[in-house]
């Protein structure tokens, strides 16, 4: 006799059943999202074989860094500030001096694709400083900011407590303590550990504005991607003087040792000229995004002490608000002009299918392709990802060198020793469609000789990569490589 089922069992039942068709709608209705939005085939098969293979955490994974989501209040602060900053910029550029500038025949077309994509000019009269050691780097820092007289804004992804940087700090105490305006923006992940000492009490005491940018909280993961970093690093004082490029407020000697990459080696690029203005329009915008404050109209330029010649500059920032996928597009198209040679460095290579294709092509047509990457870094899976396309771009005639001095963190690319990109962004797919970044594109010989220079003194601490020799590797790293490979493009 089958045993009656009580009440009980029946509501158990219909849970059961109701818990199995919502979940089971749920997975139907990401899959149909994922199918839906319109983006690389490969990431797109990515996810999806993600969510059928494993249903919980698939789902989970995706409606938590699936889809950009930087939450409503900055949607539509974005929206309110776009035409107000590009009639700013617009008036600014019109005041300046025989600005902007004529741009070369090898960058006429990435400048064009810029000026459309983001309204970026590029502007003439800069004077430019290549610092490529952590403690002239630092020194230069400092001395700027003890001499600031009305204003000192600072924006970077990392900022680590420790050595030389507070002496940074303590010059911004100074500084803010004087009377200086003095703002800083922080990424919330890179600067977590900052945020947990003494250091921001302090700076905020002394009058520093400090703000933590895209706060990363477990009850936020629903309406906020929490991988969408603020990865810039920018520093204008004074509306004469700026900074930018690949080093985080860090002192190379005490960070991260010990993950076994060695030193990290940086470089930041000093720039004094109608450019500054510009870098500095970017951090208040910055600002007005985090904090809702307008401070557009709050600072006079004084364009009559800039003259004509000088460096060529173009300011490129990019991110879910900027432009879309133009620093990938202005990426592809310095490559395929590329006549006789391409010098790329980048910590963490982890390309899409046309970053591949371009470098290829480059090669196949004589170009020689340089690209210089560390032999180890401190992300396990980004190594694994990286060194799946390696095979293909050295049977391509792609040079492949792996940086031994420490972990190479300079992001830049030379185009035929005339033509120059250099700032934050990394040759991943992170950097190019989600993060928030700027690069500087420099049209003027001199500067890239003085790019070529450094570049060559990475490639004699490096080695170069044989294919021979790579293809002997164990077969167990080959199986992981392919693993990481398929989810590269989650990475």
């Amino acid at each position: 006799m089958r045993p009656q089922m009580t009440v009980l069992d029946v509501l158990y039942n219909l849970l059961g059943f109701l818990v199995f068709g919502f979940y089971a709608l749920l997975v139907v209705g990401v899959v149909l999202r994922v199918i839906m939005k319109r983006r690389p085939i490969g990431v797109s098969l990515a996810w999806l074989a993600l969510i059928l293979a494993i249903p919980v955490l698939g789902v989970s994974a995706y409606l938590i860094l699936g889809e950009i989501r930087l939450g409503r209040r900055r949607a539509q602060r974005a929206q309110a500030m776009y035409w107000p900053y590009v009639a700013w910029l617009q008036h600014l550029i019109a005041s300046f001096p025989h600005q902007p500038v004529t741009p070369s025949v090898k960058a006429n077309p990435l400048v064009a694709l810029i000026q459309s994509r983001l309204g970026m000019p590029l502007l003439g009269g800069n004077r430019m400083a290549l610092l490529s050691e952590p403690e002239e780097i630092l020194q230069h820092l400092v001395t700027d900011i003890q001499q600031a007289n009305t204003s000192c804004y600072l924006e970077f992804y990392i900022w680590q407590a420790g050595g030389q940087v507070d002496v940074v700090a303590e010059a911004l105490i100074q500084a803010a303590r004087r009377g200086v305006d003095c703002r800083v923006l922080l990424d919330s992940v890179g600067s977590a550990d900052f945020f947990d000492t003494d250091w921001p009490g302090q700076l905020r005491e002394a009058g520093v504005r400090l703000v933590e940018v895209l706060p990363a909280k477990a009850w936020r993961m629903p309406f906020h991607r929490q991988d969408l970093r603020m990865h810039r690093k920018l520093m204008i004082v004074d509306d004469c003087v700026a900074y930018t490029g690949s080093m985080n407020l860090v002192d190379p000697q005490i960070f991260k040792l010990d993950s076994g990459v060695g030193q990290w080696i940086d470089v930041m690029v000093r720039v004094q000229g109608p450019v500054v203005p510009v870098m500095w329009s970017l951090f208040v915008r910055d600002w007005e995004m985090e904090t809702g404050e307008r401070l557009l109209d709050s600072q006079r330029h004084e364009p009559e002490y800039w003259t004509e010649k000088g460096h060529h500059i173009q300011l490129v920032p990019s991110g879910p608000f900027a432009g879309g996928d133009c620093v990938q597009q202005i990426l592809l198209q310095a490559i395929y002009q590329a006549e006789h040679s391409l010098v790329l460095t980048t910590p963490y290579f982890v390309p899409d299918d046309p970053l591949v294709a371009a470098l290829q092509s480059a090669a196949d047509r004589g170009v020689s392709v340089k690209l210089i990457i560390p032999e180890r870094n401190d992300s396990r899976m980004v190594s694994f990802a990286c060194n799946a396309f390696l095979d293909e771009l050295l049977t391509s005639g792609v040079e492949i060198h792996r940086s031994r001095k420490g972990l190479l963190h300079t992001k830049s690319v030379l185009v035929d020793d005339d033509l120059a990109l250099i700032g934050s962004v990394n040759l991943d797919k992170r950097s190019l469609w989600l993060n928030f970044e700027v690069t500087l594109l420099v049209d003027d010989h001199s500067f890239a000789t003085m790019l070529k220079e450094l570049q060559q003194r990475y490639l004699l601490d490096a080695k170069r990569l044989e294919l021979t020799e790579w293809r002997d590797r164990p077969w167990i790293q080959r199986m992981l490589e392919n693993v990481f490979y398929l989810f590269s493009p989650l990475l």
